[in-house]
């Protein structure tokens, strides 16, 4: 048995080996396609500035009444801010902001109101924070549909949005805050 098993492992082997050379000189079989990677380094020299101010800064909604957001869906209190892109690395071509966050509502991707009361003022209920691009185009904040892409000109240019009230139901009087992140995205 153990003279069997040798002999068909030497088989098996001398096999291999002369079959080697025909497989290493066989002619490689001709490509399929051909897959090109480019790509950029760049300088974070990028500068920002939202509504006038700094990189971190605060959309101020105008007082509104609760006639105004008293049904699902209706909004109110439309208000026009900027985000300033400027000096960036001219090699960059084009940038577009994308919103995050913990405030978000998943179904809606509106902000959720997160004030809280300071007494003797109140927290407003069935009220969220909706942003707009600047041709007021609704922006989803859980995708970023719709956040404006910005064409650099001499490495900046200026982003337009909207921020406005947004009922979920007849809107109770009361304080509305909420905060959202943004991060760049470049080209």
């Amino acid at each position: 048995m153990k003279k069997t098993l040798l002999a068909a492992a030497l088989v098996a082997s001398f096999g291999v080996i002369a079959m080697a050379p025909r497989i290493a000189g066989a002619a490689a079989p001709a490509p399929d396609g051909t897959i090109t990677i480019t790509g950029k380094v760049v300088a974070n020299t990028c500068t920002f500035s939202v509504a006038g101010g700094s990189a971190s800064n605060t959309v101020q909604l105008p007082v509104v009444f609760t006639t105004a957001l008293n049904a699902a869906g209706n909004v109110a209190g439309n208000t026009p801010f900027t985000i300033k892109v400027s000096g960036c690395d001219p090699n960059l071509t084009s940038v577009q902001e994308q919103f995050g966050g913990s405030n978000i509502n998943a179904a809606d991707g509106n902000l959720k109101n997160i004030a809280t009361a300071t007494s003797p003022q109140t927290v407003a209920s069935n009220v969220e924070v909706q942003l707009l691009s600047g041709t007021s185009a609704v922006i989803n904040l859980n995708t970023n549909a719709n956040s404006p892409v910005g064409t650099l000109s001499s490495g900046g240019v200026t982003l337009s949005y909207q921020a406005q009230y947004y009922a979920t139901a007849a809107a109770t009087a009361g304080l509305v805050n909420t905060t959202v992140t943004y991060t760049t995205q470049y080209q």
